[in-house]
């Protein structure tokens, strides 16, 4: 099992939309296809619509991305969790880490690019 990952540069912002469920199995392989899309001052959104679980592993593997964007000085905002994956990642802090969008075209027009 893998996480389909699929990007596009929409006005200046980097979309990463993902689809399947983040677990010990495609979280580290995940891992290493987000990296490379946090650049130095980047914005990047993280489309989650398509993420129906997340697992600890899952979240920590945001977390790797979140503390690399810090270093990086770049932006990251989770756009369209789930219910579950929201109450997950509520209860467990993770939603203090990131900037949370419910859907795409409104974090875009956000961003004023």
């Amino acid at each position: 099992m893998t996480v389909k990952v699929s990007s596009q540069v929409l006005a200046g912002v980097t979309v990463v939309a993902l689809e399947g469920e983040i677990n010990s199995t495609t979280s580290g392989g995940l891992q290493s296809q987000l990296l490379p899309f946090i650049g130095h001052g980047s914005t990047v959104l993280i489309d989650l619509t398509g993420i129906s679980y997340v697992s600890s592993a899952g979240l920590r593997t945001l977390l790797i991305v979140h503390r690399h964007a810090q270093q990086l000085d770049a932006e990251i905002t989770l756009v369209g969790l789930s219910e579950e994956v929201s109450f997950v990642m509520s209860a467990t802090g993770f939603l203090d880490f990131f900037r949370i969008a419910d859907d795409l075209d409104t974090e875009l027009e956000r961003t004023g690019r």
